[in-house]
């Protein structure tokens, strides 16, 4: 398809607890690389096939959990185009400058009704080690710890989740390739602004702007399995997995980073695209969706968020 407009998930900020611990976590097992240092403390990595400068940003805090998720979009027209269409949904925006992060250039932010901050930028550096192009090697070095491909998507909580599925697909474009409902109402929605099963995903829960994880592409079942091993080898708090989600029918396995925030590594999932039907879950038969081969729901998958 052609992708236009907003393009796909570009960065995510966490607030962390132990900057050090973390950042062995995300560098040395699910293999990012450390792209540099700012003068406030935060730390900026990217993944071997990601061609900007970086994706995930570590930022310490006393609490853990997420600041913002940004997306990237086409040019800096369309960057003013999707401003404009933002206000008039009814949102306020503030601008952050060219250069608040390193190589990225100036973002424009907002509140959506879950309370999450999203942001969206046109601009920005590519990666010192990006991928090759010219008679490429599949990498440059071989991959660290996981290999993790990518940052490929988020699961947040809040609020109003039906005036979150109306902003997004009215005012940027994104489709709904699957969701949940239930006799009260919709509890869950996954969205694409691309043609993966979901770019983005949110959960209704009372308490705004809450983080339940950020996942990170691998290539196939077997590194999934690999990703497990190295868990165990290094004593990370496995959520749950290996196993495979009916949502999305990603492979999938959770766990936590040392500041209590959830990750996944994900591997497969469908092919989406914007003539495709919404997938449609309900209560009697929501733990097969959420957990494919387990059939049932794993409570703190459910309840444990930052």
């Amino acid at each position: 398809m052609a992708l236009q407009g907003v393009l796909r998930p570009g960065l995510i900020q966490l607030r962390v607890l132990d900057l050090e611990r973390t950042r062995q976590h995300y560098v040395d097992w699910l293999g990012l690389e450390e792209v540099g240092r700012g003068d406030d403390g935060r730390l900026y990595l990217r993944a071997y096939d990601e061609f900007d400068h970086h994706s995930v940003v570590l930022r310490p805090a006393e609490t853990a959990g997420m600041d913002l998720f940004a997306f990237k979009v086409e040019n800096e027209d369309t960057l003013e185009t999707l401003g404009e269409r933002v206000r008039h949904w009814g949102l306020a925006i503030d601008e952050v400058a060219a250069g608040e992060q390193p190589g990225i250039g100036r973002r424009l932010g907002f509140t959506i009704p879950s309370g999450h901050r999203i942001e969206l930028y046109a601009s920005c550096d590519a990666a010192r080690n990006a991928p090759e192009v010219h008679n490429p090697y599949i990498w440059r070095e071989p991959p660290r710890g996981m290999g993790v491909l990518r940052f490929d998507h988020g699961l947040l909580y809040g609020p109003d989740v039906d005036r979150v599925f109306a902003f997004f697909t009215e005012a940027l474009d994104f489709g709904c390739p699957e969701r949940i409902d239930l006799p009260d109402g919709t509890l869950a929605i996954w969205l694409s602004i691309s043609n993966k099963a979901h770019d983005i995903a949110f959960v209704k829960h009372d308490e705004p702007a809450r983080f339940h994880h950020a996942a990170f592409q691998l290539e196939s079942w077997n590194e999934i399995g690999h990703a497990a091993d190295l868990m165990v080898r290094h004593g990370i708090p496995i959520d749950i997995g290996p196993t495979r989600h009916g949502v999305t029918r990603g492979q999938t396995i959770y766990f936590f980073d040392p500041s209590g925030n959830r990750n996944e590594v994900y591997a497969g999932g469908y092919t989406y695209y914007p003539d495709h039907p919404t997938r449609t879950w309900d209560e009697t038969d929501l733990g097969r969706g959420v957990f494919y081969y387990e059939g049932e729901l794993n409570e703190a998958f459910l309840s444990v968020i930052t």
